[in-house]
């Protein structure tokens, strides 16, 4: 036995890059002279590995204990990086929380609460540490859209590049030189073969430091309907318990007002504030709002911020020097202390929903923080989730309604047009005259339009008229879009592009029929239709900078376009009070989709869209254009009729045992060759059965699948699923862990990708 002041002390520690079947917080000695340094949050170098000195690996420290023993084969902390704790007890406690709710490595939960831009880089032949990123963001550089990585090979440099920018999203050169220990020469060779992409981005790296107070919270004046809103959640935030409340309110109701005042409220109780917002695209706007009114109190937080633009955000963040965050999904982790109030807008956006691991839900993740400091979470929308009403309606959320518009504005008029009556009279454009003749009234009298196609591209489907052949992905093996610019066809899947051939890859026959609408149709059917317009195109190819949003939109408010032509991301959230017709082209294929989601996202986003009619003093309408025009769900939309929506869908998902109703558990599975995938699905249920036949507590559940999952095929590997209908509880995801550590040991699941998610989209 050595006494404990001679050995020191035992460090529990997370280590990168550890596989799942093996992931536990592993014992390193802490050596006499980091004895100071080390403590819990913060990150530190390591061996890890089989001999006395493995690879070196980056760590994150979770406790500090005395130990009276010394271990024979316990190894010792090579370096502490951090001078202070990156990471609170609070969001220690989170990781973990991740790390069982989501069947992540606890190094993967870290990654994700810590900004990219806070990230280190360790050097191969030393326990140096360098330096992120350093000097002022120039070029920002990410993956290129549609390049074709499964023919390229890259060069070991390359790799490590384009694996940096999977993983980070962008990155300035400087910052991808020091990250992936690579020279400027690789990224430039990179940008010149097409694999990267890379834009101007003028912006300081202190985003909201500057941000100057323009208007005055006082200006803000509530309807009697708001102020009664208001003050029930004022006194739900003064309780000093953790809550959760629902704001249902129409379009144009004026929620956000609300949740300004009470994060003015909560400022002043000295308290910090929490927003997030589903999407980059409503940053912007949202920013605006908060920056006028509060300053440089604001900090941004999105995943649109170069690396050192997130480091900077992170640290005023940290130092008490923000006190008010917005931004998208991530922004639930800033390092915040004493947290007032958490607000989720639009909550039922599945883009809260991570789909790559840790697959959280923020919502859930702020509930853990709400209960950590007593805050009050306020989840709002027009149109809020399934469960999110249900649990309101169960009385476990506080329900608060604002049914009438702010101001006596009016709901817009909203009509049906049958396309069927259209094609058989003869109008074959994506147009019905109908909407035409009011768009042309609208270009008559000044006033802007909104078209919404959920679809980006020119055509969505090719095939050769001789044999038949479509032109597929090669990849995914779903039809290609073809994008007018550049001539090319793109899979909006795995990223694959081409050149459209000029003859059928098959017969070898020159005609290629190209069927289906993008965003570009559209866009040029109005500039042909009505020439002196001013079109705005907003899809995912047009907004690639990532001042494009905010650019775009200041000028479509200013009155530099007549009309507005987008995917959803135009749906939600824009308040421009000069709209006043909203169109909605080709529905119906939502309508169809196999996910049980499918009704919820379709009434959700014909709701959100018809609502940016009509917000001004001037009356709106709205067109929905459908050949099924006597679906309940268009009626139940068209009527804004969200109540009567709720409960004919609630009773679907009853009787079909769906959520609010049970939890459901997918078990994803991938691989090279589909029979590979099938049979990893089906040794995965036979591990599963035996898992919960030991299991000593029973429950009900129903397993389904095993199944194709998707298109059965993407980015060029085969996938497969079950599902697992249950109860989401402590004992079930234990059964859920057990069986993946089994399966990971397995020699069936060699080459097989896998992962499982709670209540996500089952397509």
């Amino acid at each position: 036995m050595i006494k404990a002041e001679l050995t020191g002390l035992i460090a529990q520690i997370a280590v990168e890059k550890t596989l799942f079947s093996f992931d536990m917080l592993f014992d390193y000695l802490v050596p006499f002279d980091l004895a100071e340094k080390a403590a819990a949050g913060k990150r530190v170098i390591v061996d890890f590995g089989r001999g006395v000195s493995g690879k070196k690996r980056q760590g994150m420290i979770f406790s500090v204990r005395e130990d009276a023993y010394e271990p024979a084969k316990t190894k010792k902390i090579s370096a502490v990086i951090d001078e202070e704790p990156l990471l609170s007890g609070e969001m220690l406690r989170l990781v973990a929380w991740l790390k069982e709710n989501t069947f992540c490595t606890y190094f993967d939960a870290v990654k994700t609460v810590i900004p990219a831009g806070l990230g280190v880089k360790l050097s191969d032949d030393d326990d140096s540490i360098k330096a992120r990123y350093k000097g002022d963001v120039t070029k920002i550089v990410s993956v290129a859209s549609g390049f074709d990585f499964e023919s390229f090979a890259p060069t070991p440099k390359q790799k490590a590049v384009i694996e940096m920018l999977e993983e980070y999203e962008s990155a300035c050169v400087k910052e991808i030189c020091a990250v992936a220990s690579v020279t400027s020469a690789v990224v430039t060779n990179l940008i010149k073969k097409g694999a990267l992409e890379a834009r101007e981005d003028a912006r300081s790296r202190a985003l909201s430091k500057d941000f100057e107070v323009t208007a005055s919270l006082d200006d803000i004046v509530f309807s009697a309907a708001q102020q009664e809103v208001f003050d029930g959640l004022k006194t739900l935030a003064d309780s000093g318990e953790a809550k959760c409340a629902l704001l249902r309110g129409i379009t144009g109701s004026g929620k956000t007002s609300v949740f300004i005042k009470l994060i003015e409220h909560t400022l002043n109780r000295g308290k910090t504030a929490v927003m997030l917002v589903p999407e980059i695209a409503l940053t912007p706007q949202m920013t605006g709002h908060f920056k006028s009114l509060f300053g440089n109190r604001v900090a941004i937080i999105h995943s649109g911020l170069s690396l050192g633009q997130r480091a900077d955000e992170y640290k005023r963040i940290k130092s008490g020097e923000a006190g008010i965050i917005v931004g998208t999904r991530s922004a639930v982790f800033a390092p915040l202390e004493n947290i007032g109030i958490i607000v989720i807008d639009e909550e039922g956006e599945h883009s809260y929903k991570s789909d790559r691991s840790p697959r959280y839900h923020a919502r859930n993740v702020a509930k853990q923080r709400a209960f950590h400091h007593n805050a009050l979470l306020l989840l709002a929308s027009a149109t809020p989730s399934i469960e999110s009403y249900h649990f309101a309606k169960m009385n476990r959320y506080s329900l608060f309604e604002l049914n009438e518009r702010y101001s006596k504005a009016i709901l817009p008029d909203v009509y049906i047009v049958d396309m069927k009556i259209e094609y058989e009279n003869g109008n074959r454009s994506n147009f019905s005259n109908v909407l035409l003749d009011e768009i042309a009234e609208n270009l008559a009298r000044g006033e802007q339009s909104l078209i919404l196609l959920n679809r980006r591209g020119y055509h969505t489907y090719a095939r050769c008229i001789r044999c038949g052949t479509a032109v597929n992905c090669p990849v995914c093996l779903v039809p290609l879009t073809y994008h007018k610019k550049g001539n090319k066809i793109q899979c909006h899947y795995c990223n694959f592009s081409a050149q459209m051939p000029d003859l059928c890859e098959k017969c070898k026959c020159k005609h290629i029929y190209q069927t289906g609408t993008g965003t570009q149709r559209v866009e040029d059917e109005i500039a042909e239709i009505f020439p002196n317009a001013r079109v705005l195109r907003m899809d995912a190819d047009t907004t690639i900078s990532k001042t494009a949003f905010e650019t775009k939109f200041a000028e479509f408010r200013s009155g530099a376009y007549d009309i507005m032509v987008g995917t959803q991301m135009i749906a939600k959230g824009l308040d421009f009070e000069n709209i006043t017709l909203v169109g909605v082209l080709a529905i119906d294929k939502a309508l169809y989709s196999s996910d049980y989601l499918g009704f919820e996202k379709t009434f959700s986003l014909i709701t959100q869209v018809v609502g940016r009619s009509g917000r001004g003093s001037k009356k709106g309408r709205a067109y929905l254009q459908t050949f099924t025009p006597e679906h309940y769900v268009l009626n139940l939309a068209a009527a804004q009729d969200y109540a009567e929506f709720y409960e004919q869908e609630a009773d679907v998902r009853k009787a079909l045992i769906f959520p609010p109703f049970c939890d459901i558990f997918l078990i994803g599975f991938s691989a090279v060759d589909e029979a590979v995938s099938e049979k990893a699905a089906k040794k995965f249920l036979e591990i599963l059965s035996d898992e919960l036949c030991s299991a000593e507590e029973k429950f009900p559940y129903r397993v389904l699948g095993p199944s194709k999952s998707g298109t059965g095929r993407a980015g060029g590997k085969y996938r497969h699923k079950l599902i697992i209908k249950c109860k989401n509880n402590a004992s079930f995801r234990k059964i859920i862990s057990n069986a993946l550590k089994t399966a990971y040991n397995d020699n069936n699941f060699k080459y097989v990708g896998i992962y499982a998610d709670i209540n996500g989209e089952i397509l």
